[in-house]
């Protein structure tokens, strides 16, 4: 299944990696000794993959390493245990959302559910989920896809003490009281009984900053859901197809601090998330999130992503994620990003410009087209294994032990942090 355009994102680099895993890190093992790797770059105009990490010459924490294993350290020794939002998991990365898109509504979703769950690592359930596939259906493909099925599916293989699943919800999501639904599902108990559940709130997300969920529908569909949503016949009329649009909920500074102080009163044993859109005050919704008590800030950078969007708003509208971190600046929190992750070289610049964890969006969905039953943990491996090289070469053994200085970035993309109204309209 071919999940996404070609020319937006490194499809086939990934299939690889879901593949071979670890051996994909290298070049070719055929072409050792025969081939010049690395004599031509490609044209670079994301911020974040233009900038170069920068290992130092003296190297004093890899010093207090040698010391504590009386050798001299190697990558392997480098540790990725960490939380993410109130979750233990076994390397900074977390399956970030996607929903009801077409190609997470088939098998794809289940099976990046139960291949996450084996993995250990916090997995997110995108929007609209419920809308379109349903909350509990019983039996085949439709009973899978619903959201009990990816909640199961995820539940059943994760080991103990690892992972947590966050249930996301959007303005429809909310109609149809999906935070509720899970929150008193027995179904759901050993998650929140294990401290592994949490609940997401939706303020908006890269592929459409300022828009909501986008789904095209067929006619019986459309004129089925006509009454409850907005459709719009976009692709002229006669066509068999329909955009249906949900609404991207309002909000201002007020308006996020009492949906956090709901969601804590309501939902009391759960973690609570916030997944903010590329927006020119990102840093502020940020600091509000956090003042607020959120668990975690999902930034979500425009760099596409699963589900329908238009082309205007995937090429011209939003903040790459480069710039989202920087006008977050220090995180008072901890702070999660995702857009174009999918190798150790990208996912260790975020870490060191600010970021507890990395999410996988598309290039799971690719993973697990390519292979269902290891193409995930594949891709995981392969990037696990560069973190480690990567930040074992910057003479450190953590991730939190990775910093700004770590990163180099031209004398164009070094900027004051922009200064972000803390006025403005409050609800």
């Amino acid at each position: 299944m071919n999940v996404l355009r070609a020319d937006t994102f490194p499809a086939e680099a990934v299939r690889e990696r879901a593949r071979a895993g670890t051996a994909a890190a290298f070049p070719p093992l055929g072409e050792y000794g025969r081939t010049l790797f690395g004599a031509e770059r490609p044209h670079e105009t994301d911020e974040l993959d233009a900038a170069r990490l920068v290992p130092p010459v003296f190297v004093p924490r890899r010093l207090e390493k040698l010391i504590e294993l009386a050798r001299e350290p190697v990558y392997r020794d480098v540790v990725l245990d960490t939380e993410i939002g109130g979750f233990r998991s076994p390397l900074p990365v977390y399956l970030s959302a996607f929903g009801s898109t077409q190609v997470a509504s088939v098998d794809l979703g289940v099976a990046a559910s139960a291949q996450a769950g084996r993995l250990g690592i916090p997995m997110v359930v995108g929007e609209n989920v419920v809308p379109v596939d349903g909350y509990r259906r019983v039996g085949g493909a439709a009973g899978a896809r619903s959201l009990l099925g990816r909640i199961t599916a995820y539940a059943d293989a994760l080991p103990d003490r690892f992972g947590g699943l966050v249930v996301q919800q959007s303005t429809e999501d909310a109609d149809a009281e999906v935070w509720n639904l899970v929150y008193s599902d027995p179904s759901a108990r050993s998650l929140l009984e294990s401290g592994r559940l949490g609940f997401e709130l939706k303020v908006g997300q890269g592929a459409k900053p300022g828009l909501g969920g986008m789904t095209v529908l067929d006619a019986p569909a459309a004129a089925r859901l006509g009454d409850a949503f907005d459709v719009d016949a976009v692709f002229g009329p006669g066509a068999d197809r329909q955009l249906r649009c949900a609404s991207p909920g309002t909000f201002t500074e007020e308006v996020l601090r009492q949906q956090i102080r709901l969601m804590r009163n309501n939902f009391p044993r759960a973690r609570v998330w916030v997944k903010l859109p590329p927006g020119r005050d990102v840093g502020l919704a940020a600091s509000v999130a956090w003042e607020a008590g959120t668990d975690a800030v999902t930034v979500d950078g425009a760099e596409g992503g699963t589900g329908w969007a238009p082309m205007s708003f995937l090429d011209h509208v939003g903040l790459p994620l480069a710039e989202c971190l920087r006008r977050v600046g220090e995180p008072a929190g901890c702070l999660l990003a995702s857009g174009r992750m999918w190798e150790g070289t990208r996912a260790v610049k975020s870490l060191a410009l600010g970021a507890r964890a990395v999410g996988l969006g598309r290039a799971a969905l690719i993973a697990v087209d390519t292979d269902a039953g290891r193409g995930l943990a594949n891709l995981v491996e392969c990037l696990a294994l560069e973190m480690r090289l990567l930040i074992s070469a910057l003479g450190k053994y953590t991730p939190a032990d990775l910093g700004v200085d770590d990163v180099w970035r031209s004398a164009a993309q070094v900027r004051e942090p922009v200064a972000e109204p803390m006025g403005g309209v409050r609800g």
